[in-house]
């Protein structure tokens, strides 16, 4: 090797290991290390954690874990206890209830169908969070910072919404909007906005006074920048606890419209339909085509509860 290589080589070297990119390089890493940390550090969260897990694996991998699709029908075994070829049984059409049970995971944890031939990733549930994030931290911010009149005709709002029982709320707007995975998640926005825009204001209302927030103020920041880059990142630990447990509403909240025939239409695998549908033929001996579905849809939220229950307990240890 030439002494011109050698030193190329070297060069090379000193710009990968230079002081600033080891920093940025390792910091990602670090702050995952550290979450996973904390998260480990709780039994609670463990468990839910494993939970959650799991439902997320088989919805991932949901084509490669059986043979059927969710919308094949074997009619020579209807509403059939498990078996080796089917095990977890089937419905009244001979639909295989493993299929359409972790096909139904898809939709909640995995994909939003938007169309028949278009779909987004992410849930449902979880783009139901996700929007009704945004938009009751937005109101959140803006009435806890600006105060006065903003704030007042704000909650005002906020708690006439929030006065209406949640699952008579769901029925007004599916009712109006229709049946379909996007107007699910609408639905989901407009319910769990309130809750989470008075939380954030409460969380705004605290750190809007704190020595940081003047010196911002003092160095002439916009309000919008003071909102967003220096209250909320110091406020994201209850807001990410809280947007925990919103999901694992969704998830029965979706459950609940299904089993009332408001949710995701038919044929798609709606956890909730499948409870509708299956309930009527427990009495003759089949209750496994309302069983699987109400296993799956209690274990998920409370893995997601013990999850967030889990976070929250540590988080506190090292306030």
């Amino acid at each position: 090797m030439s002494g011109t290589e050698t030193a190329d080589d070297q060069s090379d070297q000193a710009l990968v290991d230079t002081p600033e990119a080891i920093p940025a390089q390792r910091g990602m890493w670090r702050r995952m290390q550290d979450g996973m940390a904390v998260l480990l550090a709780s039994k609670t969260a463990t468990a839910g954690l494993i939970i959650v897990m799991f439902w997320v694996g088989v919805a991932i991998f949901a084509p490669l874990l059986t043979p059927y699709t969710p919308l094949e029908q074997d009619w020579h075994h209807p509403n059939s206890a498990p078996s080796i070829q089917h095990p977890l049984g089937t419905d009244e059409l001979g639909r295989d209830l493993w299929s359409r049970l972790i096909y139904g995971a898809r939709v909640v944890l995995v994909i939003l169908p938007v169309s028949d031939r278009f779909w987004i990733p992410g849930g449902t549930a979880i783009w139901g969070v996700i929007v009704a994030l945004i938009v009751g931290v937005t109101l959140g911010l803006v009435s806890g910072y600006y105060g006065g009149w903003i704030d007042e005709v704000t909650m005002r709002l906020l708690d006439a919404m929030m006065a209406v029982p949640i699952i008579l709320l769901y029925l007004i707007i599916m009712a109006a909007l229709g049946a379909s995975a996007v107007n699910v998640v609408l639905a989901m926005t407009i319910v769990g906005t309130p809750g989470i825009a008075r939380l954030v204001r409460s969380l705004t209302l605290d750190i809007r006074t704190r020595e940081y927030i003047r010196a911002a103020e003092t160095r002439g920041e916009s309000p919008w920048y003071i909102m967003f880059v220096e209250i909320l990142p110091n406020a994201r630990g209850p807001i990410i606890v809280d947007a925990m447990l919103r999901v694992g509403y969704a998830i029965f909240a979706m459950g609940t419209l299904g089993f009332l025939g408001l949710g995701i239409p038919p044929p798609s695998p709606d956890w909730g339909s499948m409870v509708a549908k299956g309930r009527e033929f427990i009495l003759a001996g089949s209750p496994w085509a309302a069983m699987w579905p109400s296993i799956a849809i209690a274990s998920l939220v409370v893995g997601l509860n013990l999850l967030a229950d889990g976070l929250r307990e540590e988080s506190m240890r090292y306030q």
